[in-house]
């Protein structure tokens, strides 16, 4: 006397529900660590998007005053800029330049903002150059510029 034929349905049907509740499991699983991760990402892109700024001299007419050049950097995005040689980097021709050979006249800049950001009359040679900033959330401005 062994099982009938209903029988062995039940049990490959039950079998068949269990794996199928394992595999869902597995799905279930994967889409919410792909989901967080995508969220993860946007909000980098969000905060990548909102945070711009943009290097607004006169590239023909470069001021100077105590040793510096002047460079106006206005903030056009939608987040506070961190102004400081540890969050921005100069680079003139390519070439970073020292933390120490320049600075910045405030240390955050507000939407629609500018900052002075003064560099040593010795690192930048007469000719044409460009600057390079690159500030926090890697966005960055580029101005090509000549020195008299």
């Amino acid at each position: 006397m062994g099982f009938s034929v209903t029988g062995s349905h039940v049990i490959f049907f039950v079998a068949s529900v269990i794996v199928a509740g394992a595999v869902s499991g597995v799905f279930i699983a994967v889409s919410m660590n792909l989901t967080g991760t995508f969220q993860d990402k946007a909000e980098r892109l969000e905060t990548h998007l909102e945070t711009d700024f943009a290097i607004i001299n006169d590239p023909r007419s470069i001021p100077h005053q105590n040793g510096s050049y002047i460079f106006y950097v206005k903030n056009i995005g939608s987040n506070r800029l961190i102004c400081s040689n540890q969050t921005c980097q100069a680079f003139i021709d390519g070439v970073i330049i020292d933390q120490s050979a320049y600075h910045f006249n405030t240390e955050s800049l507000y939407p629609d903002d500018y900052a002075e950001l003064y560099i040593i009359n010795s690192t930048i040679t007469t000719g044409y150059h460009t600057l390079r900033l690159v500030a926090q959330s890697a966005c960055e401005d580029t101005l090509i510029f000549t020195i008299e």
